[in-house]
């Protein structure tokens, strides 16, 4: 699963399987979760912190996210997606 992203010790990873929604894998030590493009977690649970985090950086990147999942959907390489600063 390749890595889009990553800050403050989170690990944003996407890779697509023909399985829908279209979400990001948002990994931080021991802690896993899957969030939608709307931000919303539909498997696994982040430390508060840092899912507040990820939620501000998927509002930031929605467009660079849904290009990235075409991509993948189409069998293309994706891109690295800036990391929140």
């Amino acid at each position: 699963m390749p890595t889009i992203s990553m800050f403050y010790g989170i690990l944003i990873r996407m890779y697509y399987e023909d399985h829908n929604p279209p979400h990001i894998h948002a990994i931080y030590g021991d802690h896993q979760a899957c969030y939608t493009f709307d931000g919303e977690v539909f498997k696994g649970e982040l430390p508060k912190k840092q899912d507040k985090l990820v939620q501000a950086w998927i509002e930031i990147h929605k467009d660079d996210l849904l290009a990235n999942w075409k991509l993948a959907s189409d069998g293309e390489q994706i891109f690295k997606i800036e990391p929140l600063k």
